[in-house]
């Protein structure tokens, strides 16, 4: 809902009032009927799969280009939100600029995987996928895209394997976990991660959901809906918020070990930049960093502020790094229609002229 509102003289408040009325009064009869359950509306097909891991191929729909893709999501939310509809989506974007596109879909972990470590994901998981792209496509090496939490794992795993990686792509993906206006981070220090593991086994999505929300209180959790509003009378506008609604509440579980050990390495103790972080026994040094590197942020960032990535430059030994600043938020990267214009391109020159 517009805050003009609050400008207003009391007729025109009394009329603002009534017309929210009247689309409050409409919205039920128009939610009636809409089904709209998505997991991605781009073709693909699985390619590898170890439970509770899929690999995607989505195949390239235009002229090859001949630079596959391997990308690697956060585990908080389900990957569907780079693929979330036709007109609004990275993957289906980069698909038709000549891409073969390959996606990790890390899966619902259930509770026997409460003993995943941060290892099994990033020397397992995405290490086996990564010989699966190099096998299907016959190559060295892979071009691979980080995504958030997905980022993180794509530093650790380029910095201890750089061989197996041509280029690195990185998407509002944090480096320096302790900049002042990080509120993950200072909600981090105040919980304890391995207590909260202890007690629950696999940490529930339901309870890192809200967790998120409330870091802006506000705008996520009354704001939106009175902003539904707005979009009450039109079908097409209610699916599309509907469709958000799903993924910001489709969040899977997290491997309690991973969790834990995710919170203490850069959290707690910011070891990307104190090049303190080992998975596994095997230190990660982001000095090992020195293939191109092309590093996406958002201006508006709440989740992962700016300054927390525009760190990485600083401790990488590449001699081709390129930033680019996305002008709005953290989901609105994938799914606004200005991302749209902006993002898969940039990917896919920024690519073609190396």
């Amino acid at each position: 809902m517009n805050t003009h509102i609050l400008n207003l003289n009391p007729a025109s408040l009394m009329a603002e009032a009534q017309k929210m009325a009247m689309a409050a009064a409409q919205l039920p009869q128009n939610l009636r009927g809409i089904v709209d359950e998505t997991d991605g509306v781009s073709p693909r097909e699985v390619v590898w799969q170890s439970d509770p891991v899929k690999l995607y191929k989505y195949p390239a729909s235009g002229k090859k280009r001949g630079q596959p893709l391997l990308i690697s999501y956060a585990l908080v939310n389900r990957p569907h939100m780079m693929d979330l509809q036709d007109d609004r989506s990275v993957i289906g974007a980069l698909a038709k600029s000549g891409h073969d596109v390959y996606l990790i879909d890390w899966g619902y972990p259930d509770p026997a995987d409460r003993f995943t470590t941060l290892g099994d994901y990033i020397f397992g998981f995405l290490d086996d996928c990564v010989e699966e792209v190099k096998r299907l496509t016959r190559r060295k090496q892979v071009n691979l895209v980080g995504v958030c939490q997905g980022g993180v794992f794509a530093l650790c795993y380029a910095a201890a394997k750089p061989e197996n990686v041509r280029n690195l792509i990185t998407m509002v993906t944090p480096v320096d976990f302790q900049t002042d206006d990080n509120l993950l981070t200072k909600w981090a220090l105040d919980s304890d991660a391995d207590l909260t593991v202890k007690a629950l086994g696999n940490v529930p999505g339901d309870l890192l959901n809200m967790s998120y929300l409330t870091l802006k209180p506000f705008r996520l959790n009354l704001q939106k809906y009175l902003g539904l509003l707005d979009v009450a009378a039109d079908r097409d506008g209610l699916k599309n918020f509907l469709r958000m609604e799903q993924w910001i509440f489709d969040s899977p579980a997290q491997a309690g070990l991973a969790f834990a050990e995710f919170v203490r390495s850069f959290h707690l103790e910011n070891g990307l930049v104190n090049d303190t972080v080992q998975i596994d026994g095997v230190p990660i040094h982001l000095k090992n960093l020195h293939m191109p590197i092309l590093n996406i942020y958002a201006r508006d960032d709440h989740l992962v502020p700016p300054d927390a990535s525009r760190a990485l430059p600083r401790y990488i030994s590449s001699e081709d790094y390129t930033e680019v600043e996305f002008p709005g938020g953290h989901i609105g990267l994938y799914v606004s229609g200005r991302s749209q214009k902006l993002v898969p391109p940039k990917i896919a020159d920024w690519l073609d002229s190396r």
